[in-house]
């Protein structure tokens, strides 16, 4: 796997590669419903992964993703994958149990670069502290890498995305960008700067555990993670029927080299798909420019959590989350329902 082959991939790797949100609604509410009175979360919901109570105290969260290559690193990209894919069980509330390998590799290509891959995977899913039991592979053109992982919560703990409440805080754990910033470095350009690359790498090989274990110690009323569909488009599926989000764009954090790129017009075409999708549900203030605009659609790989904590916990929880590496921030407050689902000043 090399750089050329990366850069044919690039507007479409990592999480950039899903579905739009509003083409997968529309295939989704065709399934034929299941009714399991045991089935707590399913594919009918927007949620991060699927919950099935087992018992009184026990249920299973079940979730999987898998994407093209978004750095030319074998390893390092087996390592962004599965932290991408345990991330929905943290999101969930759980504890990361097992997990399963789901690989494309052509055959022809050389076998240490599938070796590298998923031992990077294998090493991240050691450190979530689950247990890799196997997997399933299959000969394809292109390669593309992920996992199928089970995680388990107590059924009266489970984080919902939709369960914000009026004057909770909105906290993020990961800077945004990654997606501008790793497509403009594979390409060359100079407004992606070594360091932005590397702090790009740093945000999506960093797993969601450690955020998670701290915002559990505090009162959170619901959480999601950070990836295809945006930091916008995440956000907004944790809107219920009566309250909107208000986001202060001054206060969310991102890495620099992501701006500087999208003043350049260096943007990816998932960032694109994101801002088709949101077009009607977001107000922005009028002093928000395009370029900043592009770092909320920019699709994110092994993004952060969104955490809608109580506001009488937010200071001492961001409080422990600045003991961590990665700079979380305090990107915006739950508040009475408006026009739109979504308001930045």
């Amino acid at each position: 796997m090399d750089l050329k082959q990366i850069q044919k991939l690039n507007n479409c790797g990592g999480c950039a590669a899903k579905l739009s949100s509003s083409l997968l609604k529309e295939i989704v509410s065709s399934i034929p419903k299941f009714d399991d009175k045991n089935l707590i979360v399913g594919f009918d919901s927007s949620d991060d992964g699927a919950v099935y109570k087992i018992d009184d105290n026990t249920a299973i969260i079940q979730t999987l993703d898998f994407f093209p290559p978004i750095v030319p690193n074998p390893y390092i990209f087996g390592q962004i994958a599965a932290a991408n894919s345990v991330s929905d069980v943290y999101a969930m509330g759980g504890k990361v149990l097992s997990a399963l390998n789901i690989v494309c590799f052509n055959e022809e290509e050389d076998p240490s670069i599938l070796a590298a891959i998923l031992k990077g995977g294998a090493e991240k899913i050691k450190e979530s502290g689950g247990v890799l039991c196997g997997g399933h592979s299959i000969n394809d053109d292109g390669i593309k890498y992920g996992l199928s992982v089970n995680g388990l919560v107590h059924p009266d703990k489970i984080l919902y995305n939709n369960r914000c409440k009026i004057g909770d805080k909105i906290i993020l754990t990961k800077p945004l960008g990654v997606g501008i910033v790793n497509i403009a470095h594979l390409a060359g350009q100079r407004a992606a700067t070594k360091q932005g690359y590397e702090a790009a790498l740093k945000s999506m090989t960093t797993l969601n555990k450690y955020a998670f274990e701290l915002a559990v110690k505090y009162n959170i009323n619901a959480m999601t993670d950070v990836t295809g569909f945006g930091f916008l488009g995440h956000l907004y599926e944790m809107i219920g029927g009566d309250y909107s989000i208000k986001v202060d764009a001054k206060s969310v954090v991102y890495i620099k080299d992501a701006l500087n790129c999208a003043e350049e017009f260096l943007i990816t075409a998932g960032g694109q798909k994101n801002r088709e999708s949101l077009e009607y549900k977001v107000n922005f203030d009028s002093g928000i420019t395009e370029a900043l605009k592009e770092i909320f659609y920019d699709p994110q790989t092994s993004g952060g959590l969104l955490i809608s904590a109580d506001k009488k916990d937010a200071n001492k929880l961001m409080k422990e989350l600045s003991a961590l590496d990665l700079e979380s921030s305090v990107v915006g407050e739950v508040v009475k329902r408006e026009e739109h689902g979504i308001i930045v000043i």
